[in-house]
């Protein structure tokens, strides 16, 4: 067949870098690794060891000794550390949310086990009210369900201090209360907590797609209301700039961007900008859509999960916060 180009067209073919598996993997600009991954993970005060999310499939809420055991998988696999987050029994909610700041509570308890079980893995602590209160929102609020920043901030630092005492590696102020970095950061340098790091959800969006979440930690039906007085509008980016820079002057020492597929340009900017470790959270919703769509035979849920993992590493992302990291790991190793 004779080609219409001369033989000389073109110089440059990119195709010959993909033509086969061990050029392409030569050629990648990013590579995705278990040391990427942080485990997402629900945990809850009771005696069962495993209760499955419906709204998750594939998660589970573990008890105290299960939480224990999977920090062993994780070192195993080496996944480098897990975020934890409580689903607690509603007899012990109220209004200030008071059960966070019980040093013997659930998340101190699983802190103490994980640590006992694999010391060698990072265990990161959300420090918010929402599991805790019957309202749902992060924070204390006043007659006409406004949350108040400055006495929220107070509260969260004593939630911080029981964290840190507890043994936690990262304190993770996810409530988007202004200040508060700050203020937590000089309570740990006054308690001797000086190698406590500070992960701030610094970008936190007042998203749709935290849904399967609260139901996953029982404050779904307690929400009054919505958090956008407090988390950012979906419509804003330069914003994300701002609180960022004012969380790295007031001692954060790891930012991170809250969700995360829709918002990688945030990603993106920040990691550019400020050069500091940038975590993104593959949220519930995310979650939830592809394991949904891959149980309905619409895409392959194993590609489609590795791709986006791969995606936050593209935009930047020093590493991922994902219900998929024991999935991905195993899948990885």
């Amino acid at each position: 067949m004779t080609t219409p180009f001369p033989q000389s067209f073109p110089a440059t073919r990119l195709r010959r870098l993909r033509q086969a598996p061990w050029i392409r993997g030569l050629t990648a600009e990013n590579v995705l690794t278990p040391s990427d991954l942080i485990w997402s993970m629900v945990v809850h005060d009771g005696n069962t060891p495993r209760i499955p999310v419906e709204a998750m499939p594939g998660v589970e809420r573990f008890n105290v000794t299960e939480a224990a055991e999977a920090a062993k998988r994780a070192k195993a696999l080496g996944i480098p550390a897990i975020a934890i987050f409580p689903h607690i029994d509603p007899r012990f909610k109220d209004e200030e949310g008071s059960e966070g700041l019980n040093p013997d509570g659930l998340i101190p308890s699983c802190i103490k086990a994980m640590k006992d079980a694999a010391p060698e893995v990072g265990i990161i602590c959300d420090v918010a009210l929402d599991p805790f209160t019957t309202h749902g929102h992060d924070g204390l609020i006043d007659e006409a369900g406004y949350v108040l920043n400055d006495e929220t901030t107070s509260i969260l630092v004593e939630q911080a201090l029981v964290q840190a005492n507890a043994g936690a590696d990262v304190v993770a102020p996810s409530d988007m209360m202004d200040g508060r970095i700050g203020a937590i950061r000089e309570a740990l340098e006054g308690e001797g907590h000086t190698n406590t790091l500070i992960l701030s959800y610094a970008a936190k969006y007042a998203s749709g797609f935290y849904g399967p979440y609260r139901e996953a930690i029982g404050s779904a039906t307690a929400l009054i209301g919505d958090k956008k007085t407090y988390q950012q509008n979906p419509a804003n980016s330069d914003e994300s700039l701002r609180e960022v820079a004012m969380d790295i002057a007031e001692g954060a020492d790891m930012v991170m961007i809250k969700p995360g597929l829709p918002y990688l340009d945030i990603v993106r900017r920040v990691s550019e900008t400020f050069a500091i470790p940038t975590l993104a959270f593959q949220v519930s919703g995310e979650y939830a859509m592809i394991q949904a769509a891959a149980q309905n035979g619409w895409i392959d849920g194993d590609r489609v999960m590795m791709e986006t993992l791969l995606s936050f590493k593209r935009a930047g992302a020093s590493g991922v916060v994902t219900y998929f990291a024991e999935k991905a790991a195993q899948k990885l190793g």
